[in-house]
């Protein structure tokens, strides 16, 4: 009995520190792509992950949110999506977040609304944008 006992602690000790395999589901990952920051350049060597963009007004990388912020305007309510517009000269360029290209405006002497089409941009209490006589933006 005493060695039937003394066997059965020798097994449980035994097993207890055995090296204990784990089964674990291996899987092949892919080698992941890395990117650098600022490794984005466009055609024109502006980098959008510094905030760059290109202007076809400037003829230059700019970083647009430092122009002026236009901000949604629908029934008197305005909203959070913004637009920016910059200056040069008796010219504007509109980067509007429903427009892929920038849009060019001109205006005919100081005072007057920049215009392209149905597009105009009115200076008064700030900007006023509108498209085919609707607001569409404003700011300051």
């Amino acid at each position: 009995m005493k060695k039937m006992f003394l066997l059965t602690i020798i097994a449980i000790a035994g097993f207890s520190c055995a090296k204990k395999v784990s089964q674990e589901n291996t899987v092949v990952k892919e080698p992941q792509e890395k990117k650098l920051v600022g490794g984005d350049s466009d055609e024109h060597g502006c980098k959008g992950s510094a905030g760059y963009t290109w202007s076809t007004l400037k003829k230059e990388c700019v970083r647009v949110f430092e122009g002026t912020k236009l901000s949604h305007y629908d029934d008197g309510k305005t909203y959070t999506t913004v637009s920016y517009v910059i200056f040069e000269g008796n010219k504007a360029e509109l980067f509007l977040d429903t427009q892929k290209e920038s849009i060019i405006l001109e205006r005919k002497s100081e005072g007057d609304s920049w215009i392209n089409g149905d597009w105009q941009l009115i200076p008064w209490k700030g900007y006023v944008l509108k498209k085919s006589g609707k607001i569409l933006y404003t700011g300051k």
